[in-house]
């Protein structure tokens, strides 16, 4: 399970630099709470917390279903647009970093040269790019549920592990009035203790 963690958590982290390079919050946001939830259920494995790993399994599937969303938003499936602002909140116009920045990808700056147009505003033209950054944002959810899913069988073994132990968990000695290794014994005897220091 700690490896398993271990790739979870670098690939969340991963996507959550470029997701912060490319301001999209929603997508911050789900890596933020996948961060926490795969730490949560780490620490559940290894302090024997079964509830602590059906929060984990409960997100997991939240997570996975998350992923497939931002796979048909790329996609463009069910009548969505990668253009609208949907993963910045519509709090701003920031678009994937890799929509300019993937692999082979050569970027210009263009500068308005109309007067009245703000310095700031320019226009980026992107070419050459060796794979479309929908692609790359599908193949990163990709990853992200493949691991998810792996996560989730493991899950769901350590909690059913953790349930037999709970439910053939037995005291020292059992709660037999005997024990296996001696035959029961028809009368116990008992003998006074002397108080110390008397």
């Amino acid at each position: 399970m700690f490896c398993l963690c271990v790739f979870l958590q670098l690939a969340a982290l991963e996507r959550q630099i470029f997701d912060f390079l490319g301001f999209q919050w929603a997508p911050i946001l789900g890596n933020f709470l996948q961060i926490i939830v795969v730490i949560l259920g780490l620490f559940g494995t290894i302090q024997f917390r079964p509830r602590y790993i059906v929060v984990y399994t409960v997100w997991t599937a939240l997570w996975v279903t998350w992923n497939v969303f931002i796979i048909c938003f790329y996609l463009e499936v069910g009548g969505l647009s990668k253009e609208t602002d949907l993963m910045t909140f519509n709090i701003s116009m920031h678009r994937s970093w890799w929509r300019e920045h993937g692999p082979g990808c050569i970027r210009r700056v263009v500068r308005p040269s109309s007067p009245g147009i703000l310095e700031d505003y320019s226009y980026v033209s992107v070419t050459g790019c060796i794979i479309d950054f929908q692609y790359l944002e599908v193949i990163h959810s990709a990853v992200q549920i493949l691991l998810s899913l792996i996560g989730f069988v493991y899950a769901c073994y350590v909690i059913s592990i953790f349930m037999e132990e709970e439910d053939s968990f037995d005291f020292i000695g059992g709660l037999d009035t005997y024990s296996y290794r001696q035959p029961p014994q028809e009368h116990v005897e008992l003998k006074p203790v002397k108080p110390v220091g008397k």
